[in-house]
């Protein structure tokens, strides 16, 4: 038996691809998928099947790219009118050469959410591992939440099922393989470690200690973030996305080029926050690489884009994680970067910078700053800096009217990557007096300086 991860990086998307005697199976492809047909060329196996624990809300699944290049079949769960594929039905059967495939549906995350177990019957009948999508996660459960307030108790119920009628009947022994890992949207509290069982799940995962009113009541009350972009995720996977076949490789644009394109596309800057606050092209959003899944809040599938990049590999990360996400017009990218575009006499805008230092020498003297905290409320609730006012930075695209204009704002968050970005949405609100506190909250501490809960 042959079986291989493939990771996407902003998303923590984990893909799996399984193989044995010539045959292959790939359960939930990323949307550049021809990594898993260069794998099963090296296996010399050949793609069979696709198979999908859910219609995913995060990123473009690569099911129809796959297809197209394979022939392979797609298969998903029950529970919704799919555009495309077959649906599975619960306890059906797939043989991938001498491996066997079996449907578990297991609802919860989503109505279709649907496990796929695995057998070794070179090695007996029973279960060896088990593709649990958004249902189990190591360390965590998958949200309930996206079928909206009224709903988010029943499908917590439903998933607490799924887990201990379904999951917890195939064994302690058995391998648990998620769809994410740590720092996905999916979950609240995915650890680092990628792979785990049944049984260490059972004993080290929280969730799994509780009762079902329990689990119900803390699930419901979880506070999760749904970027909008996620609506178009969804009709994507549902109905089925655009086949591209390849990644537009963007073009290089000399600077006079962007500058035509400007107005009518939006910019994203993928460098630095000290390199984006000393200089930059006015409306452009600052969103370094591994920050790059907050575009999700500011996205306009209708307008193209323009890059601003560091070198071609942050370009390369830049345009395949975009593809990920569905944005698939990227205009070109900036020949020369930054110091292209002023060497031709064009503005630049700029944002203040400060450490942490200065902040607090700030707040020392009293003087008049707006601290602007664009955290999530956990990260809040577990201290931040007295006085200061909190908008959820996907949120403050629509909240700017809250900020008061008369004084300087200091937008803070844990490392200064987060308030990079949330300058940047200022500055195209209108605000001009803007600093973005460099190292944010973990270099406040670090300084010695003093956090609250209050």
């Amino acid at each position: 038996m042959l079986i291989q991860t493939v990771k996407s990086e902003i998303v923590s998307h984990l893909s799996y691809i399984i193989g044995n005697n010539n045959e292959a199976a790939v359960i939930d492809p990323r949307r550049d998928c021809k990594i898993y047909q260069r794998i099963a060329k090296n296996w010399g196996a050949k793609i069979n099947y696709i198979f999908e624990t859910h219609r995913n809300e995060d990123y473009v699944t690569g099911s129809l790219e796959l297809e197209k290049i394979t022939g392979a079949t797609i298969f998903h769960g029950p529970g919704l009118p799919w555009g495309f594929g077959k649906t599975i039905k619960d306890n059906q059967e797939i043989n991938v050469g001498t491996l066997k495939i079996k449907a578990l549906h297991t609802p919860g995350h989503s109505p279709d959410s649907t496990s796929y177990v695995l057998y070794d019957l070179e090695s007996g009948e029973e279960p060896v591992m088990v593709f649990t999508g958004d249902t189990l996660f190591v360390g965590d459960v998958g949200r309930t939440d996206f079928l909206g307030e009224k709903m988010t108790p029943v499908m917590t119920g439903k998933l607490y099922d799924s887990i201990n009628d379904k999951l917890f009947s195939l064994g302690d022994g058995v391998i648990v393989c998620p769809a994410h890992g740590s720092g996905s949207v999916c979950g609240g509290n995915i650890r680092q470690r990628e792979i785990s069982t049944i049984g260490i799940e059972k004993k080290t995962n929280p969730m799994l200690a509780l009762s079902k009113d329990d689990f119900v009541t803390e699930k419901t009350n979880e506070q999760h973030q749904t970027p909008p972009y996620f609506k178009q995720m969804e009709a994507y996977n549902l109905n089925g996305p655009p086949v591209l076949g390849e990644i537009h490789i963007p073009h290089p644009l000399t600077a006079s080029e962007f500058q035509k394109i400007s107005e009518k596309a939006y910019i994203i800057d993928t460098r630095t926050p000290t390199a984006f606050g000393a200089a930059h092209i006015k409306n452009s959003f600052s969103l370094t690489p591994k920050r790059l899944l907050n575009v999700g809040w500011v996205a306009d599938y209708k307008k193209p884009i323009l890059l601003v990049v560091e070198d071609l590999e942050a370009l390369d990360f830049a345009t395949d994680n975009l593809f990920r996400l569905g944005l698939d017009k990227i205009a070109g990218y900036l020949e020369g970067g930054i110091e292209a575009w002023y060497k031709q006499g064009f503005p630049i805008t700029k944002n203040g910078l400060l450490s942490v230092h200065e902040l607090k020498k700030m707040i020392d003297t009293n003087q008049e700053i707006t601290i602007l905290d664009v955290r999530r409320e956990n990260e809040w609730n577990d201290g931040h800096i007295r006085g200061a006012m909190r908008i959820y930075l996907g949120h403050l695209p629509k909240q700017t009217d809250k900020i008061p204009k008369d004084k300087p704002i200091v937008v803070i968050c844990k490392t200064g990557n987060r308030s990079s970005f949330g300058t940047s949405i200022l500055l195209r609100a209108g605000f001009d007096n803007i600093y973005n506190c460099l190292g944010g909250i973990e270099a406040w501490v670090k300084a010695g300086f003093k956090l609250t809960k209050s």
